[in-house]
């Protein structure tokens, strides 16, 4: 799984400038999916919807007050120990589960050691990578997801205090107030803690969000980014060589290809498209890499190898200039755009010799949940009778055995807000889209939400639609015309139809905490993971 990767990054997906030989390599000899869709158009919700088979809103991961990913390793939200992942369900089956990467679904609960969220908790045997995620603020880009945002916050508050501080002071030396030096003397040292801390806090996100951990302990705190794709993979070969005699899954969840594209210098300068181009390139070259280890081992053809992105490229992703983020192809919007198609749709590859036909490409809608279900079966596991599972098995549709998907709509969410639904129209073909809301550009017309990081869900930053807006992405993919009842004969219809779907699956739904709203999603000290004593948290495993 690539991370704010582009669907329009890769070869195989039609784009003629980057090269991603490897990946092309997969699709040519495997089942290339062109409608695959994620269940969230960021990290967190679409990531614990992958692993659970279910939309994120069912198990909590989501969020209601903009906060739509997880903030900090050191925040008690997480995916809930009561959520079934598949790799819980392949380890029962006497599978060896791993997973290499990027975690970022929470850690810990009431704790620093309790790791109530960690991997190890929820079926993965073997875990070396992130538990947070890979931002801007690990390298201290000019780009940044909240060290800008704090620093800004911090500076406020020391222009404030200072200049109740100059206030009182004037006031007592004019002799026009009657107070003490002591609320003075104070407000002066709190306007100094507060400047030390807008100096110090990149630092102190660096230490306590960029590391890694293998199984639970601390590995590499602060990580050394530059060097942690050769030990990825080294990691890679070493699970694959020690599980080959029996069945594994490894979940290898890249690093790649989120701000601050942290490249090896090997791959600096070598697409045209600047340092986002060089990142997916060096990614494709690790999926290569990861490929002849499963050659090298003699596993191809007994090895079932799945390719995707969490969900679509970062148009907000500039500097100046400069574009950081993912290219999504026709499709319209981008990564954290709930409903418009770039920010959801995402590529979708299944390669198994001899088991799956070499060069099929299949045009049915399909969904990231979707490999919860397959992988199940495929496992010799039970998909879970005691909840709602949303994903489909692919198998008889990657075989051609069924032409169809076995979905017939789709709910595309923006944290708890329903912001799209899909119909596909079997007997037709049609596959309509309806909007119910969609993100204000800003500025407007381009877009995207430039200079506001990602798009919002809620507020007067969304536009909401009644009647919705519809589209027929069978003849229009790009969603450039939307349809009205004066073009569309079928509108009403669609749009009702639409609606009594929404509302069939709305009365599924049950009340859970939600994870990711400020209560569970903001930083709490006492569950910061330290491999020193609090702040001097510095240590390498490996040195």
């Amino acid at each position: 799984m690539a991370d704010d990767l582009g669907i329009g990054d890769i070869g195989c997906y039609g784009n003629d400038t980057i090269r991603t030989p490897h990946i092309d390599r997969l699709a040519e000899d495997g089942v290339r999916l062109t409608q695959h869709l994620a269940a969230a158009s960021v990290c967190t919700p679409s990531r614990a919807a992958f692993l659970t088979g279910r939309y994120p809103v069912r198990s909590g991961m989501v969020s209601s007050d903009g906060r739509r990913v997880l903030q900090w390793t050191a925040a008690p939200g997480g995916l809930p120990p009561n959520e079934t992942t598949f790799a819980k369900i392949l380890k029962d089956q006497g599978y060896a589960t791993g997973l290499i990467g990027k975690w970022h679904l929470g850690l810990s609960c009431a704790s620093a050691s309790d790791h109530c969220h960690h991997p190890l908790r929820h079926g993965f045997e073997h875990f070396y990578g992130m538990p947070f995620s890979m931002m801007a603020d690990c390298a201290r880009w000019g780009l940044s997801e909240k060290r800008a945002h704090l620093e800004r916050r911090l500076l406020w508050g020391v222009q404030v205090v200072a200049a109740a501080a100059l206030t009182l002071t004037a006031g007592k030396l004019a002799r026009l107030l009657s107070v003490p030096w002591r609320p003075v003397i104070c407000a002066v040292v709190a306007a100094t803690l507060l400047w030390a801390a807008s100096c110090c806090v990149g630092a102190l996100i660096v230490h306590a969000d960029c590391f890694l951990m293998r199984n639970r302990g601390i590995a590499e705190q602060p990580m050394r980014p530059s060097r942690t794709a050769s030990l990825m993979l080294k990691e890679v070969s070493s699970f694959v060589t020690r599980n080959k005699a029996g069945p594994f899954l490894l979940f290898v969840s890249f690093l790649h290809c989120h701000t601050p594209l942290v490249t090896t210098e090997a791959f600096l300068g070598t697409s045209a498209h600047g340092l986002y181009g060089d990142n997916v390139q060096e990614m494709d070259w690790m999926v290569g890499q990861i490929l002849g280890t499963l050659d090298a081992e003699g596993l191809t053809s007994s090895t079932l190898v799945y390719f995707t992105s969490d969900h679509g490229g970062s148009l907000e992703a500039q500097d100046g200039n400069s574009q950081y983020g993912g290219w999504n192809g026709v499709y319209k919007g981008g990564k954290g755009m709930g409903g418009w198609e770039g920010g959801i749709r995402v590529p979708g590859i299944f390669r198994w010799p001899g088991v799956l036909p070499a060069g099929r490409v299949i045009h049915e809608p399909t969904s990231l949940m979707d490999v919860f279900a397959t992988v199940v079966q495929l496992g010799g596991g039970e998909v879970p009778q005691d909840r709602v599972i949303d994903g489909r098995d692919l198998l008889p549709l990657l075989l051609g055995a069924t032409q169809h998907s076995d979905h017939e709509f789709l709910l595309h969410y923006c944290e708890k807000f329903l912001h799209a639904a899909r119909w596909h129209q079997r007997d037709t073909g049609a596959i309509w889209k309806v909007h119910y809301r969609t993100p204000v550009f800003h500025p407007e017309g381009s877009g995207a939400c430039y200079g506001r990081g990602v798009c919002s869900c809620s507020g007067d930053s969304v536009a909401h639609h009644d009647p919705p807006l519809l589209f027929d992405l069978s003849r229009d993919p790009s969603e450039a015309r939307a349809l009205t009842p004066d073009t569309e004969p079928l509108f009403h219809e669609v749009v009702e139809r639409v609606a009594r779907a929404v509302e069939e699956h709305r009365r599924t739904l049950s009340p859970v905490p939600l994870q990711l709203d400020a209560p569970d999603n903001s930083w709490r000290p006492w569950l910061q993971p330290c491999c020193g004593p609090f702040p001097l948290c510095w240590c390498d495993a490996g040195e």
